[in-house]
């Protein structure tokens, strides 16, 4: 394990020819906000090492080498990571293949987990007994060491397979547009305005409730964020209800700091939460989407995808009540429908 400087050095020497980075993290997210990184596992062509990132003092090599333009991240369900190391770095990567993604535009299901595809492709059976450590503690076992690294070793070899068959299918750019996406930088930057979405049981809200819970979770957003701990240590979301509704109330101190928080954030005094489109739908629109759902399935069958990697239920209800900014109606997705959706509307 790299566990210096000088030691991560000699090994982005050893890799500065390899473009193609097969990348896994260890992170804690127990009792704070964002995730604690505490590993980096690298394998390429020629090296397979395990960056101890709470030991090394300089990162930046590290992040230049993770960051080129050329560098191409695979990674397994990647999201996770991409947000461990960007907390650190505030850099997202420029290529990457997601073997999880690819996976499931071969039709394997959607959540395939990195052990179950690795066995399927390399007859491996890999080790689970270190999935809930504490990957801060130090020393780490030799076995556990050994259980991250094995996160990576069989990456490249999965890409190789997956990769090949995405080709043959004439899937791969569908596929390294889906990765673009996750590069997205709104998706590791937290929204205030949004933070009524990490909600559970808004549809117990009257409207007349509404106002206040998304400023409530906004407010409850912003002191987790300033103290880094989890939101729901702070407020959970029973109690954000309750305040909602007015059937408790803030301490005073915590009322004076809410309306402090308020004032300092004007543009949150008129937020509103929209949750229209989660009503049940009418007949008609159940009608529409039936018909879609067929258009759907006729496409996803010519090209052998699963239907929900083109477009899922709530996607098309969002369609159907007016969204133009699905998925389907972009890129890739798009291209296979088109024909579809304009007969559909001529008809």
């Amino acid at each position: 394990m790299i566990q210096t400087d000088q030691q991560l050095g000699d090994f982005l020497t050893s890799i500065k020819s390899q473009a193609h980075l097969a990348i896994d993290t260890e992170f804690k997210r127990v009792d704070t906000f964002h995730p604690i990184l505490c590993l980096l596992q690298i394998a390429t062509q020629s090296n397979t090492d395990c960056i101890d990132i709470l030991a090394i003092k300089d990162l930046e090599p590290l992040f230049d080498k993770l960051y080129q333009q050329d560098s191409v991240w695979i990674v397994h369900s990647a999201r996770q990571d991409i947000e461990a190391l960007y907390c650190l770095s505030k850099r997202l990567p420029h290529q990457l293949f997601d073997t999880q993604i690819a996976a499931h535009f071969l039709n394997h299901p959607a959540q395939i987990s990195y052990q179950k595809i690795t066995e399927l492709l390399q007859g491996v059976l890999l080790d689970k007994a270190y999935t809930r450590l504490d990957w801060s503690i130090r020393p780490l076992p030799e076995a556990a060491i050994e259980y991250a690294l094995d996160d990576v070793r069989y990456l490249l070899k999965n890409y190789t397979q997956l990769r090949d068959q995405l080709i043959r299918e004439k899937k791969l750019d569908w596929l390294m547009a889906d990765g673009q996406d996750l590069s997205n930088i709104a998706l590791y930057t937290p929204n205030l305005t949004q933070a009524w979405k990490k909600i559970k049981g808004l549809t117990r809200l009257p409207k007349s409730a509404h106002q206040k819970a998304a400023q409530l979770a906004a407010w409850r957003e912003f002191q987790a964020i300033a103290s880094n701990k989890p939101r729901k240590w702070l407020m959970t979301d029973e109690q954000l209800i309750n305040y909602s509704l007015n059937q408790t109330t803030l301490s005073e101190q915590d009322k004076r700091t809410f309306e402090e928080f308020l004032s300092q954030h004007p543009y949150l005094i008129k937020s509103r939460i929209e949750i229209d489109n989660h009503q049940p739908p009418s007949n008609q629109e159940k009608q529409q989407k039936n018909q879609l759902q067929k258009l759907i399935q006729k496409v996803a069958i010519q090209y052998n995808l699963d239907v929900a990697l083109i477009a899922n239920s709530k996607t098309l209800m969002s369609y159907i009540r007016g969204n133009q900014n699905v998925k389907f109606l972009n890129g890739w997705r798009y291209q296979i429908l088109k024909e579809e959706l304009n007969n559909a509307k001529q008809s």
